[in-house]
């Protein structure tokens, strides 16, 4: 769309400009500009009014007002040296020479001030710009900033807001229900890249009433085994909403201590793989069975944020006869069909789970898909374009650290640059007991300004 959008502008530029003062046909109107944000300081240019009558030549002239034509700009960052100055005093009676401690730096020795440190993070993990070229564009504006110290930057940045991340963990293990998820992750090794592994575990409970924040916790393993999900979680139990993966087996274990986890099966994957054939090869069966997927999804739009028993009931009364109905036709139908059938495959991915996908039903808790780890994912996805690896197993641990918090600032509809530089500017004598008033969801500004997103 941005490219025919871009080709629409360049072909309308290079057009005849229309005769002036001639009224724009149905065709040519466009839909109203949105207006320029209220909150912009606005400054005047006056331009230089007529002295004399372009008609007479009389100079009476009279004002009748003015026009004003509103343009958008922007001037390039301000950067600025902070001087914290500490006058000395000597005492005239004991000589002795007084003088207030230094001020907490955000990181130790660092030079950097809280925002310039928040700016950094938030463009490499939430504006998915690399560290190199941050520093070109910190160098076009006449500051140069050598990527190796944006890097300390980065480490250091990690190692002060650790608290917090600590603490973003155990309230998401704290949920009675938690979304999991995991996507690749190149890892620079010698020679090559290995793969490695970022996961998500989301709590979100606003789905069904919960008073709870949501949050995103992530976490870092060199490879995809099921153990580093069952190590995360420790001591967690309760329902657990991810795909199909071999490697949660484990999880679902009725003997796991301290508590069995309940596996809640992703519906929208079950769908995915009838609408790739439903779209591809258009084949009758999965197109059915696409339409019967949906018709659940829809009934299930009504009981979005409900209370878990309300959302039972709607269930029970809506969704159940659907459900059961559903099984009976794909059981039906798998037994005509050969096993090395594409559609068979899509089938028997749902009955080899029916439990678990029919485990809505009976807890209101409990979604129809998988789709908040989904979105916490997309981010690191799309980053991954941009800064194509990560330089070290530790580096993975860095980067989930620092997705955790912005992540989990934006679910809690935070801005996330203003959010860490107020946070990197108190957490130094912050007091460690009331770490949690510096979460998202505590979170004050201590002046209201408005933020551009």
């Amino acid at each position: 769309m941005e490219d025919l959008e871009e080709t629409l502008a360049e072909t309308e530029a290079q057009a005849a400009e229309p005769e002036p003062h001639t009224t724009p046909t149905s065709s040519q109107r466009k839909p109203a500009r949105r207006l320029l944000p209220e909150h912009l300081p606005r400054e005047r240019i006056l331009h230089p009014s007529p002295t004399t009558c372009a008609c007479c030549g009389g100079a009476r002239l009279r004002p009748l007002g003015e026009d004003v034509t509103e343009t958008l700009e922007r001037i390039p960052a301000r950067w600025v040296v902070i001087q914290h100055v500490r006058e000395r005093f000597s005492c005239r009676d004991c000589e002795t020479i007084a003088q207030n401690p230094a001020p907490f730096h955000p990181i130790p020795r660092g030079r950097a001030g809280p925002n310039l440190l928040a700016e950094v993070m938030m463009a490499k993990f939430g504006l998915h710009l690399p560290l190199h070229r941050q520093s070109q564009r910190f160098a076009h504006e006449g500051v140069p900033v050598d990527v190796s110290t944006l890097a300390g930057w980065v480490g250091a940045v990690t190692t002060a807001l650790s608290p917090l991340v600590s603490r973003i963990e155990a309230h998401v293990r704290g949920a009675d229900r938690l979304h999991l998820d995991d996507t690749p992750v190149p890892v620079l090794a010698k020679g090559k890249t290995r793969t490695g592994r970022l996961w998500t575990v989301v709590r979100d409970d606003r789905p069904f009433g919960g008073p709870e924040p949501p949050a995103a916790a992530y976490f870092y393993s060199p490879d995809r085994s099921g153990a580093h999900a069952e190590t995360w979680l420790g001591d967690f139990h309760g329902i657990v909403q991810a795909d199909a993966f071999s490697g949660f087996g484990r999880l679902y274990d009725p003997g796991r201590k301290p508590g069995p986890i309940r596996e809640a099966a992703c519906w929208a994957h079950a769908r995915r793989k009838f609408f790739e054939l439903a779209d591809l090869k258009k084949a009758p069966i999965a197109i059915e069975a696409v339409t019967r997927i949906d018709a659940i999804f829809a009934i299930e739009r009504a009981a979005n944020g409900l209370a878990p028993d309300e959302r039972r009931a709607h269930r029970s009364i809506r969704s159940a006869a659907l459900v059961a109905d559903l099984e009976a036709w794909l059981r039906e139908n798998r037994a005509k069909l050969s096993a090395k059938a594409p559609t068979a495959a899509a089938i028997d991915y749902l009955l080899k789970r029916w439990t678990a996908f029919a485990r809505f039903l009976d807890d209101g808790r409990i979604c129809l898909s998988n789709n908040a780890a989904e979105r916490s994912i997309r981010p690191i996805a799309v980053g991954r374009r941009n800064w194509t690896f990560a330089g070290s197993d530790a580096g993975g641990h860095r980067t989930a650290a620092l997705y955790k918090l912005i992540e989990t600032a934006k679910l809690n509809r935070i801005d996330p640059q203003a959010w860490l530089a107020d946070v990197l500017t108190r957490l130094p004598d912050h007091p460690a007991r009331r770490i949690d008033d510096l979460l998202p969801w505590n979170w004050t500004q201590p002046q209201r300004r408005q933020i551009a997103a």
